[in-house]
């Protein structure tokens, strides 16, 4: 806690996750040694047996009567912390806050989190607006290619203090205000690699900038637009913007992503198929040709990455499509590194690009119908995409510098 003394001052904080981690519960373990070995040199930091738990920030239900209870005391304490925060803040600056707990609940109104919602109260409430959102990548992250799709990045809020003549906004100007800003926000996020796993957290923030830049957004009767709608809202804005890039993909990757959407790599009847396939301007036959599906007794089937072909090249195929590219590139970087992957990705030329941007929506497919294996193949792949675009630059970069001598030695 700040001292009420200290003005000017450059604010970055990093405040409890609501009920993610008991650290008063957690240092109990060590209290109770510390205590016996160097409570005689100090005294005054071990007064209690245990360690002081009821000042702590967290909303453990266990500590008070109830959710309900342990809710209303988080965003009360988080209010008041927010509030002295802005008060000592310099105008000149923004403060930043991290906060990496994830979105996990599925309601009727969308993805949310209660966590979130009673944070994200509190910022607003104490007078703050979120300016945007700083992905950082912090976390350890050797989960995210064996065990679970947890975050790979902490997301930093960006937060100024909101102009006291900030308007009011009605529910369908701020949906309108996300469809028109998000696109842009989300291009450029993708654009620095950011892990699919952590998009949906990283686009809380330039959703919530659109929301906070309002005093209030109210709805058709008048009702304030709660935080825990205008984050369904921003959820539900994203998987548009998601939806609509399928337009820069071919006729056989728009296919494939509707196939895997009902279906993943798992059977299917060769008529719905083929009926698909005509709405997509395909056909199984040519799916089939080209190595993207097995189609076996009456049924069709995706070709996971392991399946592919090892000896498909770009340069020399008839038809490369997205999907096709994604999946190589998951089996060449799987089994070869991010070195062959960037191998691969100078054979594929520009069509690299619309390849990442197809592993983000599959990613969102994979996570919304709970296929984790694929999910962490999309994720694995954009987490090494910076490494992997490097890579592939300077051995391009190395070609052209050994042409050119070639070059000079002949002339000479």
């Amino acid at each position: 806690m700040l001292p009420r003394s200290l003005t000017n001052a450059l604010i970055s904080t990093d405040p409890p996750y609501y009920d993610n981690i008991p650290y008063a519960d957690l240092s109990d373990f060590f209290y109770i040694w510390l205590r016996r070995s160097i409570k005689s040199t100090f005294p005054y930091l071990f007064t209690t047996l245990a360690s002081p738990k009821d000042n702590e920030l967290v909303a453990f239900a266990y500590r008070h009567e109830g959710k309900g209870e342990a809710e209303s005391f988080f965003l009360t304490g988080m209010t008041q912390a927010m509030k002295l925060l802005l008060e000592q803040m310099h105008t000149a600056y923004p403060a930043t806050i991290y906060y990496a707990f994830r979105q996990l609940e599925k309601t009727k109104a969308g993805v949310s989190s209660t966590g979130w919602e009673t944070f994200l109260a509190a910022v607003i409430e104490s007078g703050f607006s979120v300016n945007g959102t700083w992905p950082v990548r912090t976390e350890y992250t050797s989960q995210l290619k064996t065990a679970r799709s947890a975050l790979a990045s902490s997301i930093v809020l960006v937060c100024r203090k909101r102009p006291e003549d900030a308007p009011l906004a009605t529910r369908r100007q701020f949906i309108d205000s996300l469809k028109s800003e998000l696109p842009v926000a989300l291009a450029l996020l993708q654009s620095g690699s950011i892990a699919p796993v952590d998009l949906a957290q990283a686009a809380i923030g330039p959703g919530m900038a659109v929301y906070t830049r309002y005093a209030k957004v109210v709805d058709s009767t008048g009702s304030p637009v709660t935080v825990r709608e205008a984050l369904a809202l921003i959820n539900e804005t994203l998987d548009e913007v998601l939806s609509t890039q399928e337009g820069d993909f071919d006729a056989d990757t728009r296919w494939a992503l509707a196939w895997f959407e009902q279906h993943g790599f798992e059977d299917g009847d060769y008529g719905v198929a083929e009926t698909l396939s005509k709405a997509k301007n395909t056909s199984v036959f040519s799916l089939k040709n080209i190595g993207v599906l097995r189609s076996k007794g009456g049924k069709v089937r995706l070709l996971i990455p392991l399946a592919l072909r090892p000896d498909w090249d770009p340069r020399s195929a008839g038809r490369v499509s997205a999907w096709l590219s994604l999946h190589h590139l998951i089996r060449i970087h799987d089994a070869g590194g991010e070195q062959a992957a960037a191998a691969f990705v100078r054979k594929l030329g520009g069509v690299a690009e619309t390849a990442r941007e197809l592993a983000y929506r599959l990613y969102a497919l994979a996570e919304r119908t709970k296929r984790s294996r694929e999910a962490l193949w999309y994720n694995a792949l954009v987490q090494s995409w910076p490494e992997i675009a490097r890579l592939a630059r300077q051995e391009m970069s190395e070609q052209a510098e050994m042409l050119a001598t070639l070059d000079g030695e002949q002339e000479g």
